[in-house]
């Protein structure tokens, strides 16, 4: 199945978030770059070409109203050391010229992002940007291979290794 946590192939585009909620923000992974979109709206909000990115990473809470204000709130008010509020569902990148820092707010789905499957795409994620293949992302046929790969993984100290060495193993 083509699912990682809030990472999900649609039609034959991966996107992360849901395109489906109404109003809802989510990222497409194009050839070009990550597209932010608004469901409802022809247009891009942004794009942000991978010849940018340099660093990729994504904040994901496992239910969807972990991404709300209140619980944001609730996070101040327990002194809790969860992901929760407005920009626990979001993607960032350390960008190039001019070097900054960007981010993307998504619209979590509403099913349970498992922690297993998040974990793995913060994984995915991580050796993609230090392998400096950030483009590969906007290639849906290689992202796939290696989406179905890395999803049986287990949590073990020797996963990071696996999914670089899976990520590596693309390289061509």
């Amino acid at each position: 199945m083509g699912m990682l946590g809030p990472l999900e192939l649609v039609g034959d585009r991966w996107v992360i978030g849901d395109p489906e909620r109404e109003g809802g923000l989510y990222l497409v992974l194009t050839a070009e770059g990550l597209e932010h979109r608004e469901n409802g709206t022809p247009e891009p909000l942004e794009l942000l070409p991978w010849s940018r990115v340099m660093q990729l990473g994504i904040r994901a809470t496992s239910r969807a109203w972990m991404a709300t204000r209140s619980a944001n709130v609730l996070m101040w008010t327990t002194q809790s050391r969860a992901d929760m509020g407005r920009d626990a569902c979001s993607v960032h990148a350390l960008v190039r010229h001019p070097y900054d820092d960007w981010h993307a707010r998504y619209s979590h789905h509403e099913r349970v992002y498992g922690a297993a499957p998040t974990y793995l795409l913060h994984l995915l994620l991580k050796a993609v940007s230090e392998a400096k293949l950030v483009h590969r992302l906007g290639d849906a046929e290689w992202l796939g291979a290696v989406v179905a790969q890395v999803q049986p993984l287990k949590q073990r100290w020797s996963t990071p290794r696996k999914v670089r060495e899976i990520v590596e193993a693309g390289r061509a």
